[in-house]
Parts: structure tokens; sequence; C-alpha cells
């Protein structure tokens, strides 16, 4: 069975997150999507345990069900900071748990570690390799993946996290890693570049939705065809890539940390204009964040373009509401943009069926406006042009001679 799965979801117990983070939202939404399975989010957060144990039943196979049958799987997110070697470790796991048993066994053992109550996603001060080498102890079946592995300030190769592989991060526990988490500001061809890579470690892709609204959940997503659902089968398919098939990303520079810049300078740049100002804002004088982009340069194992023999498909596609509101010069929740969407959600089933295979014959029959049916196309082809995001602010899709213009 061929199953799109979005797991890595927040409460709304994590910081900056909406309130309204419910378990039947996230379903309602999720069908809307064309999401098939979610990660429950921050369950480790005792106020969402009460509502995961209240709402889902898990069943012999590690699935949590909703009373309508949705899929869940037990997981969180985790940020360890500390310092290791000199070097400041600042890093975002996500945690999957086989079972209710040792999801509570994971609960006890961060709870030993400090506050649990404070935040959706707890902060210890644990270092990588002893937080692997922990959980691990608890059960193997546990997974642990680096999230969104690029970005500066808590991803594992991010410019202000200072580890330039795997196994200088995780260094004795580094083969307990299976996978790594591409993050939007990052797809797989940039990932492929890197030696740990190439050699086998496997790339996944989930939204990091601190929402539930369709233009967040499931704007990344990793494709799965496996025999049957079971949260086996799942981590099998992460560990080995069988059952992989792929995945659903966002144009990198549709992140908000793709090129290099200050948000509040109003500045961004490529990594070619920031080797000839030396790094430093020439609106504020001080060094700029350096992005996803600029850091893949910087340790690359092997040049554009290349690509390992494991290397699995993806696809680049903005969201729809995205791809709504650029056709129509409207907001991404304004009542036009949901009144369109709406009726192709209604037309179409699912947005990510519209995204990947309604044809345009199928689109115009149903009397889709012939710009956003060009522009649905281009998106699928990844031909439309993103202004990169940078320090925080997301990258804006753009029209017509801009998309020239932009290198």
């Amino acid at each position: 069975m061929e199953i799109i799965a979005d797991l890595h979801i927040h409460s709304k117990h994590a910081r900056a997150t909406s309130k309204n983070i419910s378990i039947e939202n996230l379903e309602k939404y999720a069908r809307i999507k064309g999401i098939g399975l979610l990660g429950v989010g921050d369950f480790q957060h005792a106020l969402r345990r009460k509502e995961i144990d209240e709402k889902l039943t898990e069943d012999d196979k590690g699935i949590l069900r909703t009373a309508s049958g949705f899929p869940f799987i037990w997981q969180t997110e985790i940020s360890l900071m500390y310092s290791q070697n000199g070097k400041r470790g600042a890093v975002h796991l996500l945690v999957f748990a086989p079972n209710k048993e040792i999801a509570d066994q994971i609960t006890a053992f961060l709870g030993s570690k400090g506050r649990l109550d404070y935040d959706g996603r707890p902060i210890f001060g644990m270092t990588s390799p002893a937080f692997v080498e922990a959980l691990k102890k608890i059960s193997d079946k546990i997974e642990i993946i680096p999230a969104h592995c690029m970005t500066p300030w808590f991803g594992l190769f991010g410019s202000k996290t200072g580890f330039n592989s795997l196994q200088e991060c995780f260094q004795d526990q580094y083969k307990k890693i299976y996978a790594v988490e591409s993050g939007m500001s990052a797809d797989p061809s940039m990932l492929w570049r890197f030696k740990e890579v190439s050699e086998g470690i496997n790339i996944v892709s989930f939204s990091d939705a601190h929402s539930f609204w369709p233009w967040r959940l499931g704007r990344e997503a990793t494709i799965f065809d496996i025999p049957e659902l079971s949260y086996g089968n799942i981590i099998k398919a992460i560990r080995t890539g069988e059952g992989l098939k792929g995945t659903i990303e966002t144009p990198p520079e549709y992140g908000k940390y793709h090129w290099d810049g200050h948000r509040l300078c109003n500045f961004s740049c490529s990594s070619d204009e920031t080797k000839k100002i030396n790094g430093i804002c020439p609106v504020c004088k001080k060094p700029l964040i350096i992005g996803v982009d600029n850091r893949v340069e910087e340790i690359a194992s092997f040049p554009l373009g290349f690509k390992p023999k494991s290397a699995k498909l993806f696809y680049k596609l903005l969201p729809l509401q995205e791809v709504i509101a650029l056709a129509k010069n409207s907001r991404l929740e304004s009542p036009k943009t949901w009144e369109i969407y709406n009726e192709l959600i209604r037309n179409f089933g699912n947005e990510l069926n519209i995204l990947l295979n309604a044809s345009k014959e199928s689109l115009l029959g149903k009397n889709v406006d012939a710009k956003l049916v060009e522009l649905i196309l281009k998106n699928r082809e990844g031909e439309i042009k993103v202004a990169p995001g940078y320090d925080g602010e997301y990258g804006k899709a753009l029209m017509g001679e801009k998309q020239k213009a932009l290198v």
C-alpha cells in the first residue's frame, strides 16, 4: 500500500503553535490534504498525552486510530542544547516510539532529566550521543531522526550548530541514525552531495507543522510503499530505504533559511554575494546569518548535480493555497482563496491529488480558471520561481517577468 505521511507534528502545547491544533482538526485537514498518516506530536507533554489517550486507540501494530479510523504514530520532537569538544550543540531530534509502553518509558526518562510541562518541544542539556544511547537502551525500536537538518539554529548541519557530519555530532552512536529530515530550506538534491547520505543515510521530509491549515500541514511529506500499515514497516522503510518511495518537498527557496541575510535589515543574498561582501551585512555591518544554500557548499563532498545510486524520487511543490493566491493576487487565508480551494477539493478529492495528478483536461473540464490551471501545472514541474527566504522569512512565489530575472 502507498501512503503519504507527515510525521513531524506539534500540539498546541508547543511554543509558537496554533491553539486549535486538536486531534480532530489534524484528521480533518490531513484528509483534505491527502495525508494518510500523522505523528501525534509532543506525546511526552501531560496535556497532549491526555488528549491522545482520550481520542486515539492503539492497535497491535503500533498504530493509533481515531474513532473514524484515521492513523497516527507516537512522535515528538526534542531540543538538545550543549557544548561538545568546544562546539555549541543545538540540535532538534524527532523521536518515534513503537507503542504506548515505550512512549511511557521515554516520557519517564525525559522527566528525570528536566521539566516537561512548559513546552511541547522540551529542552535538555544532554549531548546527542548520550541521548541516543539512553533511548536505545529503552528499546532499539525507538527511531531518532535529526529534524530540519540544515537550518542554521537547530539543524544538525546548520551554520550555527557547527557539526559537519553525523559522525561528528553523534560520535560512537552515529550508526544508530538511519535518516535525516531535509527541512523546508533544503531538498534531497542538496543533501545527496554529503558523503554520509551517498553511503546510505536516507532522507525523509515532514512539515514541522505548527498549525493544521493545509498550507502548513503536509507541505512536506514522505511517500511510503509498504505491505501494510504498521510502525514496524514504517521504521523498516526509514532505516533501509526499502518501502521508502520518495518525498514531497517545498521548493527550498520557499523555506525560511535558504539564503543568507538579516530579516531586520531587509537584506538577503546568495552565497556568491556573501563572499563578495565578506559575510558582513551592508546595512548593520554585522555578520550575516548564513543560510542553507551557503552551508551546503561549505560541507558538501560532491559537486552540484551529484546523485547517489540510493537516491529516491522527490517532488517540489508549493502548497495549493500559495498557487491560488499567486494566480488571484490574494492572500493565503482570504475568502477568495478558500472559495477556490474548497471547490477544487470538492471536485478532485484532496490537495495532493490536484498538485500531483489532476490533468489539464480534467481541471479545465471543471471550469478551473485557465491561469490557475497553468500555474498548477508549472508548480508540478517546479517552474514557479520563488524569491528565497532568509533569516526566518518565508520565500515568496513570483509571477511574470520576475521569474525570468531570478537566478
